[in-house]
C-alpha cells in the first residue's frame, strides 16, 4: 500500500496542491496575525474561518486531478484491470486526503511559533476545532475529485473554486438561526472576543455534516454510471438530519460561544493584587509591573487591586463592579505580546475614572483623561498618538488642576472616582470644589 501511495503522490497533483494550500494558508494567517495572536483557540478558530480560502483550493485541486486523468485518457486502461472501481479509487482518495491533511496541519504549525511564547491556555475544544477543519479539507478535495470526474473540463477547477468560495461565504447567511448556520458552515467560527469558543455539540454537528459531504464525494466518485449519481443525496440527507438534531440553537447556542474557564482570573504573586483572564495568563509578567505602578498612583482613591475587564458583548457578560478594583483592558498585539504597552497605565487610569460599563449615565472621558494625566504628572497628549485625539478639553481641565494646591487637586480627582463608581455625572467635578 505504501508503494501505491508513493506512486500516486508522484503522478498526481496532490503534492502541488498541498504546497499551494500551505502557501495560501500561511499568507492569510500571517497577514491577519492580530486576529489570532491572543491564544491557541483564536488561532484554531481563525484558521477554520479561512477555510473560505483553503477549501475552494482543495476542491479545485481535486477537480484538476480528475481532469488530468481524463486528459491522459487512462479511464479505459484502468477499466480493463480486473478490480472493482471502489478499489481502484482508494489510492487517489487516500493520496489527496493525506495531502490536504498535511497541508492544513503544516499551515497551523507555521503560524504557531508567533504565539508559542505567550499562549498558555490550550482548551480541549481547540483540538475539536482543528479536527473538524481537517475533515472539511478532506471533504473538499473529495468533492472536487467527484465533480471533476462528472464534468471533466479545463474550466471545472476554477469554476468549482469560485462556486465553493461563494457558497462558504454567503450560503450560511440564508439560514435563520446562528447555531444552524454555524453547523452547516465549516468556516462558521468567527472570533468576537478572546474568550470565544466552539461548543462540543457544535463541533460534533459540524463534523457530522462535513463527514456526510465527504461520503457524498466518495459515492459520486465510485458510481460507474452517472444515472446513479443521485445516490450521493443519501449521505447528505442523513448528515443534514443528524446535524440539525445535534446542534444547539437559540439561547443555548449563544451561551456556548463563550468559554467561562478562559474568563477566569489568574493572579500574580505578591501585592497589590493583579489578575488577568486565563486566556491572557501568558501576559501576566508584562502586565503586573505596569498595573502595580498605576495602582500606586491611585493610592488617593480606594482602589487597591487591578483585574482584567472580561466584558463581552455577544453574549453580554461583565464582571461585577467593585470600587476597590480597577479594570484593565488587555489588547494582544500581532506578536502575541501586550499591544501598546506604553499606553497601558494611562488606559487603566482612565478606566478607573469612567465607572462600570452598565451605568445609565454616559462617562465623561474628558474628565477621566484629565484625572488620569494628573496622576501621571504629565500633560495630556493631543493628536492621533494620544487617547484624547483632537479634543483640547482634557488639556484645559488638566491645566486647571495644576493651578490648585495639591491637596485640593487630589480631592477633586478622588471625587471623580467616587462619583464614577456610583454612576453619577462627573462633568463639573474637576472645575469646582469637591466639598
Amino acid at each position: 500500500m505504501n508503494r501505491i501511495l508513493g506512486i500516486e503522490l508522484r503522478r498526481s497533483a496532490a503534492a502541488g496542491a498541498a504546497l499551494l494550500i500551505v502557501l495560501a494558508g500561511s499568507i492569510v494567517l500571517y497577514a491577519t496575525g492580530g486576529r489570532w495572536s491572543s491564544g491557541w483557540m483564536a488561532l484554531a478558530m481563525t484558521q477554520r474561518e479561512y477555510l473560505a480560502v483553503l477549501a475552494p483550493l482543495a476542491m479545485a485541486a481535486g477537480a484538476w486531478q480528475s481532469y488530468r486523468e481524463h486528459r491522459a485518457n487512462v479511464a479505459e486502461l484502468f477499466g480493463s484491470a480486473p478490480r472493482p472501481r471502489p478499489q481502484r479509487i482508494v489510492p487517489i482518495l487516500a493520496t489527496t486526503a493525506l495531502a490536504v491533511l498535511v497541508a492544513y496541519a503544516v499551515t497551523l504549525l507555521v503560524a504557531a511559533p508567533r504565539i508559542a511564547g505567550t499562549a498558555r491556555y490550550l482548551p480541549p475544544a481547540a483540538f475539536a476545532v482543528v479536527a473538524v477543519g481537517l475533515v472539511a479539507m478532506v471533504a473538499s478535495v473529495w468533492i472536487g475529485l467527484a465533480v471533476g470526474r462528472l464534468v471533466p473540463a479545463l474550466a471545472t477547477a476554477p469554476a468549482l473554486a469560485v462556486t465553493g468560495f461563494a457558497l462558504l461565504v454567503f450560503a450560511p447567511h440564508a439560514l435563520p438561526d446562528g447555531g444552524i448556520a454555524t453547523a452547516f458552515s465549516p468556516m462558521g467560527t468567527s472570533m468576537f472576543s478572546d474568550y470565544d469558543t466552539v461548543g462540543g455539540r457544535v463541533s460534533l454537528a459540524q463534523a457530522l455534516w462535513v463527514a456526510a459531504v465527504a461520503a457524498a464525494g466518495v459515492v459520486l466518485l465510485a458510481v460507474h454510471n452517472r444515472r446513479f449519481a443521485l445516490a450521493a443525496l443519501l449521505p447528505l440527507a442523513i448528515g443534514a438530519t443528524a446535524t440539525a438534531v445535534v446542534v444547539p440553537t437559540g439561547d443555548a447556542y449563544a451561551r456556548g460561544t463563550l468559554d467561562p474557564i478562559a474568563q477566569e482570573l489568574v493572579c500574580a504573586d505578591g501585592s497589590p493584587r493583579v489578575c488577568v483572564s486565563r486566556a491572557h495568563e501568558g501576559l501576566l509578567p508584562e502586565v503586573t509591573p505596569r498595573a502595580r505602578h498605576a495602582l500606586g498612583l491611585l493610592s488617593i482613591t480606594p482602589v487597591v487591586e487591578a483585574h482584567e475587564d472580561t466584558t463581552t458583548f455577544s453574549p453580554p457578560t461583565s464582571p461585577a463592579p467593585r470600587s476597590d478594583t480597577a479594570l484593565m483592558t488587555i489588547t494582544v498585539g500581532k506578536d502575541g505580546h501586550l499591544a501598546n504597552p506604553d499606553r497601558f497605565e494611562l488606559t487603566l487610569l482612565i478606566n478607573a475614572f469612567t465607572g462600570p460599563v452598565n451605568c445609565e449615565v454616559s462617562p465623561d472621558f474628558d474628565v477621566a483623561t484629565a484625572a488620569a494625566y494628573w496622576l501621571l504628572d504629565r500633560e495630556p497628549t493631543i493628536g492621533l498618538d494620544g487617547l484624547a485625539l483632537e479634543n483640547p478639553d482634557p488639556v484645559t481641565l488638566w491645566k486647571s488642576l495644576r493651578t490648585l494646591p495639591r491637596a485640593e487637586a487630589d480631592a477633586r480627582v478622588t471625587a471623580v472616582h467616587e462619583a464614577a463608581q456610583k454612576c453619577q455625572d462627573t462633568t463639573d467635578l474637576l472645575t469646582r470644589s469637591s466639598r
